[in-house]
């Protein structure tokens, strides 16, 4: 039993939007300080990223593991353990930050393109693109399942000249840690091995949230940019 089982829904969500809100002033204050640039390691922005954050936003843990990838490193899933990379001057980089805010969950992804090369900018724009199309599908259909989601978000990067590259195209999020919370993993995620609804409830009987992940692969198989935030209509544009 969570401490916020007795929780009202939409006190829930506005915890949950609140941690987004600061995971999303965390991406800013990287953009800011400069900490993506070339020369760097991989391993040494995150590192930075980590010290940032604990001493701008009181990030004491995460619950999972801050990830940069650049160049090659960037056409990789988030389990594929690569090499460290150094990021070169007209690189592809991305960030997967998830902090916790007080007990919620944060999970965002922002890509960067590191130079001038415009088939690189093209793509950081792509991203968000593709995640509104993947939102509005997912708000119009409220049954839909996470394997039909999954189907769509690769038919939908498809149709932009993108190839789709994640396992999965998301999960739930919540009060730290819900990979602990009972059940089949597998239903939790926007991913082909799930045919339950997303409307569904979480092991607890509430409300599920999730977050949308979305990777795409240039044509040329080249690089990657990766971006995710939650989908729910609170966070829809207008």
């Amino acid at each position: 039993m969570l401490d916020s089982d007795n929780a009202a829904p939409t006190a829930r969500l506005d915890a949950l939007l609140a941690a987004e809100r600061r995971a999303l002033d965390l991406l800013e204050a990287i953009e800011r300080a400069g900490l993506i640039a070339p020369g760097k390691s991989e391993r040494q922005i995150e590192d930075e990223i980590g010290a940032l954050a604990s001493a701008e936003f009181a990030v004491e843990r995460d619950w999972h593991e801050r990830l940069v990838r650049a160049g090659v490193n960037t056409l990789a899933t988030s389990s594929d353990r690569q090499p460290d990379r150094i990021v070169a001057e007209d690189d592809m980089v991305f960030v997967d930050l998830g902090p916790v805010f007080a007990e919620w969950e944060a999970d965002v992804g922002r890509s960067y393109a590191v130079g001038d090369d415009p088939a690189k900018h093209a793509l950081c724009a792509a991203l968000p693109v593709q995640f509104s199309a993947i939102q509005a599908h997912y708000l119009g259909r409220p049954g839909i399942t996470g394997a039909e989601l999954y189907a769509f978000a690769v038919e939908s990067a498809e149709r932009a000249g993108w190839r789709f590259a994640g396992k999965i195209a998301g999960h739930i999020v919540g009060e730290y840690n819900h990979r602990d919370w009972p059940g089949d993993r597998q239903l939790s995620r926007i991913a082909p091995g799930n045919p339950t609804p997303m409307s569904g409830p979480d092991p607890y009987g509430r409300e599920r949230f999730w977050i949308l992940e979305v990777h795409l692969v240039s044509p040329d198989g080249g690089f990657g940019g990766f971006y995710e935030r939650l989908i729910h209509p609170a966070t829809a544009e207008p």
